[in-house]
């Protein structure tokens, strides 16, 4: 079925059905209702791909985020799907698996007209990624800061203050008369944790509290790497009365470990994680969580982008802050 069919079917001319069809130019009311209820009828198919050669336009945008199981990104998902689809824009999901060379052959994926522009979120904005993004040219939002960039660029950031959040989860903890405590994160070489550290140091350090490498572990974002690593520390015996996890899921995976030596959250150590997601509010205890404000950082990664999609040429970066949600851990 092709245009040409339906404008034999409803009367009027290939092109008055070609404007009702694909929203573009004028055409009467009349005439939209009768050709589209024509082309429903008619299990019409519109050939985005034609449009797409025509117009230089695919109305699609391409999101990769680093692990797709993660539910710190089904809300920031939810706020960039809402806020494109109000302009006609459709998201495709690209799971990177954490990994630098698949965020790269991502890029190089967009380079190819696949998609109008591009959310990259990663734990870890380097050389070797900037360069790509650069290279590539395409209109492009990164989901976490980054310090080298330059004015001629074609990518903006969203950056939810990680060091801030690491600070108020270490307060936290220090208010309530903690002095020994965990922090439990990721590759500390990499971007998102290596802030995450500093913000943990910068609060011991205003009470004069020395931070001992002995109490950051790598727990990999996940329950399972988060339990592990837990468990170690615990064979050490080193004395602690407080822990901040990476996440809600880490959060888990050190309770876990807990529980097998016959230790309790909040009896043998109070606890912060970090996201605030569901997994936050089932666990019993519940957990107190750094919101990260995933949904405002999903609408704010896809207002950004359609600017630049729209012709802003102009960086402009956004910081949102995240704040504490105390719940029985703590």
């Amino acid at each position: 079925m092709t245009i040409y069919d339906i404008a034999k079917i409803t009367g009027y001319s290939s092109a008055t059905v070609a404007r009702a069809l694909s929203g573009s130019g004028y055409c009467s009311k009349k005439a939209k209702a009768t050709i589209v209820e024509a082309a429903k009828n008619s299990n019409y198919n519109y050939n985005f791909q034609a449009k797409a050669l025509r117009s230089q336009k695919t109305n699609k945008v391409l999101c990769c985020i680093p692990d797709i199981c993660n539910p710190f990104y089904f809300r920031m998902i939810d706020g960039i799907t809402k806020t494109l689809e109000k302009s006609g824009y459709l998201l495709m999901l690209y799971p990177t698996e954490k990994s630098l060379q698949k965020e790269i052959e991502a890029i190089n994926l967009c380079r190819t007209k696949f998609c109008d522009g591009i959310i990259l979120i990663s734990f870890d904005f380097c050389a070797k990624n900037v360069a790509a993004l650069r290279e590539s040219g395409i209109p492009a939002v990164l989901g976490n800061r980054y310090l080298e960039q330059k004015g001629t660029d074609n990518f903006d950031y969203v950056y939810v203050d990680h060091i801030f959040g690491m600070e108020i989860a270490t307060e936290h903890l220090l208010e309530k008369g903690c002095r020994h405590i965990v922090l439990v994160t990721g590759n500390r070489q990499k971007q998102t944790s290596s802030e995450r550290t500093e913000g943990y140091v910068r609060a011991l350090g205003r009470r004069d509290i020395r931070p001992d490498d002995r109490y950051i572990l790598n727990g990999g974002y996940d329950r399972e790497t988060s339990k592990a690593a837990m468990a170690a520390f615990l064979d050490s015996r080193l004395p602690f009365d407080g822990l901040i996890a990476g996440n809600d899921l880490s959060a888990y995976g050190i309770v876990e470990a807990l529980q097998e030596r016959h230790l309790s959250i909040p009896q043998s150590a109070r606890l912060v994680s970090f996201d605030n997601t569901d997994y936050a509010t089932i666990a019993s205890p519940s957990f107190t969580s750094i919101d990260m404000c995933q949904y405002e950082l999903g609408t704010a990664l896809a207002t950004t982008l359609l600017e630049r999609i729209a012709g802003r040429h102009v960086v402009k970066n956004t910081i949102l802050k995240p704040a504490l949600v105390q719940r029985q851990s703590s």
